[in-house]
């Protein structure tokens, strides 16, 4: 049980990232990526819908025919969209109104529709809840990291606008790291978002490439040390 929760962790947050590895969803992430807390904001919803499509389709998996799975998960996933966007509206419609139509367009992203039809529609509930949390997780730090990026570029600043989901008590959240900056506007338009992932995605692989040799190093090691001993 533990092995299989640490092994749907490390895919959602890493291994099979939907945003770096699977890149699924790259409409939203490039486009509502140029802060930080749209990233949050975005990021947060969708994690959200996935959990909860995800434990519904799960619930539902028996008794829904195979020919309808499709259209059954999409009524699904739009249900909880809906919910989702309403709640925005509600409690942060400054927020929601930067957001526009990405937030009714999580109903269509492929990372959402793909976690419903290759997990949730054949495992259990637990698993399907810890998947669909993992990998909105790994979706929301993509998104997050890029719209830092971005907007550090771009603006100079960090956290910027955080009273749009924190409240009017959070505008000390911003952090100005440049004084009087001009801006790089290049970071906060859409080819900055493409070019920023292509970053992240890079240092990713970077990093997979790093541990792929020190697990060969290490393997090679106990090969040597075998043979030595015999």
């Amino acid at each position: 049980m533990n092995s299989e929760i640490k092994k749907i962790s490390l895919d959602g947050l890493w291994t099979n990232n939907p945003g770096l590895v699977q890149l699924l969803g790259l409409c939203p992430l490039l486009a509502v990526s140029n802060t930080a807390v749209n990233a949050l904001g975005l990021g947060l919803a969708t994690t959200l819908v996935l959990i909860g499509s995800n434990v519904t389709v799960s619930a539902i998996r028996h008794i829904v025919r195979p020919e309808l799975r499709i259209p059954v998960f999409v009524l699904v996933i739009a249900s909880f969209v809906t919910i989702v966007e309403y709640l925005t509206k509600a409690f942060f419609y400054d927020l929601f109104t930067i957001l526009g139509i990405f937030l009714p367009l999580i109903t269509t992203n492929c990372a959402i529709i793909a976690r419903a039809e290759a997990y949730a529609s054949k495992n259990t509930m637990l698993h399907s809840l810890i998947d669909g949390l993992m990998m909105g997780l790994g979706f929301a730090a993509v998104l997050i990291l890029l719209g830092a990026l971005r907007e550090v570029v771009g603006q100079g600043t960090l956290f910027a606008d955080a009273h749009l989901m924190f409240g009017e008590s959070a505008r000390w959240l911003t952090i100005t790291l440049v004084e009087d900056y001009r801006g790089f506007l290049l970071a906060i338009l859409p080819p900055g978002a493409f070019l920023g992932l292509g970053f992240i995605i890079a240092g990713k692989n970077y990093i997979d490439r790093l541990q792929k040799r020190k697990a060969l190093q290490q393997s090679y090691g106990v090969e040597n040390a075998a043979q030595a001993s015999t």
